[in-house]
């Protein structure tokens, strides 16, 4: 154990937690004691208070007992006689220091000063917490990394940088090395920063850690069923679940030590380039860490195994970086090169299983001109991507879920833009892309290698043939429109009815571990990413994985969609926390949720109907809370009757609540999710005999009150007024 790095640590905490009491001594003194504490749309106040002491602040007064509570906790400053101190003290320091520091950030709103200017995001919102979740959950993004400091030089910041993506890990940027951070040499030297990238700067003073502890630490609470407070319980989620490490460049000053220890608390080892001592597992937790003078080109390959985590990067050969961190990627129009499709071009993709004969591995064919032929400053090209696709387990029921992920394939080569699928395709290449020597038989080469890594249980044999010739492409296309059609008419032949097996998604256990998702053609998973077909494909690619099929059994309640296999699968596999589970209601015995839902479902009984709200609407819905507070009700793995959260594509599905009254019930929802859905509501409107009923259904420019949604309903004759009661 190090005393000088624990003595550094309480020092640096006393000083910390100093100066948050005196801004929050200003704050009030400027603003008053009832100065509201608005972080940006969550429901989980301010998180690593909130998490550890159950304590919500909701105004300036509110931090005044947390900040007695981070005094309690901070131990004598050390003696240079005595052998002190251990590592209990330090690490109360460390936690100490974290609430501090959440004061510090979250008061500068009363002094006038901004969390997020220029290139800093400062904290992030439930919205980004639950579309990232989902990568958590399912495996495409094994953890984070929080980058302090700043490196040698930009050069060795941009391929550290690199080095993270590859590894999909998210990395969180904060504090700075004599006035410099990463950060910001990234940002000079033309990298791309924000969510989309993988790359996120929360701030530039080591305060800002607490966003990506807090990040943890939300994450814990949302994905679980830990009630905030019970710290125990949610430091060992943390440590266990959500793998974290902490990369420091440059000199470590005594603030830095003093959050470092904070961050150890979570189970977060540090890795550091600097010439200090070391410290290393003894027992008292698992992940305390501390191992220096790791140069910078060996710092990710040792942090992972520090914390033992396993990435599997596959490998492509390209001129350019591969990962999934690219996906998120824009090639705007100053940096354009290339473009198809997107209704400049004709273009699309389709993959087509065939006979072992007719594939040849590894062949990538490109038929007409390629980008060399375009003039300097770019242009225009015609694109037909055809995949085959040979296998001994493959089925043609996989096609089109093979199909859809071409577009990670192409959008993970950083300078690649891929948006859309099908015939409705949009490409972009960027001019740096192809000056690295990106062409179009690189198109081929990420999807073939992608194919093999990911999906190589029922693919045996890739091959692609890409066509830019225009004549090609047309007379292409209409061959591929045929398949689309084919295709279309079978999903829609494939009801709950006409299968004997449902599947299970368990992917999200790994944060709601009650939680089990049951799939079936009528009813998408929550989280919108798998269709039935996308589990049965995943089921055969991964027999152990998280989708396993569900033998239905005996039909208990064919109105509610009750099987006894199912309702013995869920609890076997909720560890007997679910007993039962209707797959078409939200009141009676509904899914249990883990929080990646896309679409929040709640009811309004003065309306005698639901309403709708999906994530990223940030406004007040008419049940009174956001969606941020009403995700807190309902994830964690737990059944909540009148709520529930669902994939957007289960409301266009006639087993839509069918129980309930289905798609009649739906009185309020977003105009962006409305006019989204618009072309499947309203199908399925006239289906039931209501062609004007996606306009019946209000929302937020005609009501935001239940009250309001009412006399909307009663002026416009919504059926839902007609239905019997829904309680």
């Amino acid at each position: 154990m190090s005393k000088f790095i624990l003595s550094q640590a309480i020092i640096g905490s006393h000083k910390i937690v100093t100066k948050a009491k005196e801004q929050l001594e200003k704050a009030i003194a400027e603003k008053g004691e009832d100065f509201p504490i608005k972080p940006p749309d969550t429901a989980y106040f301010v998180p690593i208070i909130y998490s550890i002491l159950g304590h919500k602040v909701e105004k300036l007064a509110d931090f005044k007992p947390v900040i007695e509570e981070a005094e309690k906790l901070l131990p004598e400053p050390p003696s240079e006689k005595v052998w002190l101190p251990y590592l209990g003290p330090a690490l109360d320091a460390g936690m100490a220091t974290l609430f501090a520091e959440e004061v510090i950030e979250f008061t500068k709103p009363a002094l006038g000063q901004s969390q997020a200017e220029g290139i800093w995001l400062g904290p992030p919102d439930d919205v980004i917490l639950r579309e990232r979740g989902v990568e958590f959950t399912d495996g495409r993004a094994p953890g984070f990394a929080v980058v302090v400091g700043a490196a040698p030089d930009s050069e060795s910041a941009v391929k550290l940088a690199q080095e993270l993506q590859a590894t999909n890990l998210y990395t969180f940027f904060c504090g700075h090395t004599n006035g410099v951070s990463i950060a910001e040499q990234l940002n000079e030297a033309g990298v791309e920063l924000g969510w989309h990238t993988r790359l996120i700067p929360f701030g530039k003073d080591i305060y800002s850690a607490v966003y990506a502890v807090g990040f943890a630490a939300r994450a814990a609470m949302v994905f679980s069923d830990i009630p905030p407070g019970d710290f125990r319980r949610i430091l060992l989620y943390v440590k266990n679940r959500i793998f974290a490490f902490i990369l420091a460049l440059g000199f470590i000053d005594e603030e830095k030590y003093a959050t470092a220890a904070g961050a150890i608390n979570w189970g977060v080892p540090v890795i550091t380039d600097q010439n200090i001592p070391s410290i290393y597992p003894t027992g008292i937790c698992l992940y305390e860490h501390v191992v220096p003078n790791i140069p910078i080109q060996e710092m990710v390959s040792k942090a992972l195994e520090t914390r033992g985590l396993k990435v599997e990067v596959v490998k492509v050969d390209l001129p350019v970086a591969y990962g999934p961190a690219f996906e998120g990627e824009r090639v705007r129009k100053e940096n354009l090169f290339a473009e198809f499709g997107g209704t400049r071009t004709p273009s699309f993709e389709l993959l087509v299983m065939k006979p072992f004969e007719e594939v040849e591995d590894g062949k990538i064919t490109v038929d007409g001109p390629d980008l060399d032929s375009l003039p300097a400053e770019g242009g225009k090209l015609p694109l037909a991507i055809v995949v085959k696709v040979a296998g001994s387990k493959m089925k043609k029921e996989f096609e089109s879920v093979l199909e859809r992920q071409i577009h990670r394939f192409v959008n993970h080569a950083s300078g690649v833009m891929h948006i859309g699928q099908r015939d409705v395709n949009w490409i972009r290449i960027s001019r740096e892309a192809y000056e690295k020597g990106f062409r179009l038989r690189h198109l081929g080469e990420a999807i073939r290698a992608s194919l093999h890594a990911e999906y190589g249980r029922v693919v045996d044999k890739v091959e692609v043939e890409i066509y830019s010739d225009e004549e090609k492409v047309k007379a292409l296309m209409e061959e591929a429109r045929k398949i689309y059609h084919e295709r279309d008419e079978r999903m829609r032949a494939l009801t709950d009815s006409a299968v004997d097996l449902f599947y299970s998604c368990t992917l999200c256990q790994s944060f709601a571990p009650s939680h089990v998702c049951v799939i079936s053609p009528e009813r998408i998973g929550l989280c919108g990413a798998y269709t039935w077909l996308d589990a049965q494909a995943h089921f055969e690619m991964e027999p152990t994985g998280g989708n396993q099929p569900i033998e239905k059994g005996a039909l208990l309640d064919e109105e509610k969609g009750i099987w006894e296999g199912v309702n013995e699968f869920v609890k076997r596999h909720s560890h007997g926390k679910i007993e039962q589970v209707s797959l078409y209601s939200m009141i009676h015995d509904p899914m249990t949720c883990c929080g990646c839902f896309e679409v929040i479902l709640a009811i309004l009984p003065m309306c005698n109907g639901i309403m709708a709200v999906q994530r990223g609407y940030t406004g007040m819905t008419p049940v009174g809370m956001s969606f941020s507070t009403l995700a807190g009700m309902v994830g964690g793995g737990q059944q909540t009757p009148g709520f529930m959260g669902v994939g957007k594509a289960y409301l266009t599905s006639p087993k839509f609540i069918s129980a309930d009254g289905g798609l009649l019930r739906l009185v309020w929802m977003p105009k962006d999710l409305k006019e989204e859905l618009r072309p499947g509501l309203q199908k399925r409107a006239e289906e039931l005999g209501y062609p004007d009923l996606v306009d019946m259904i209000a929302d937020e420019t005609i009501a935001t009150t239940e009250e309001e949604v009412l006399a909307y309903l009663q002026e416009k004759g919504h059926p839902a007024l007609n239905l019997e009661s829904v309680l």
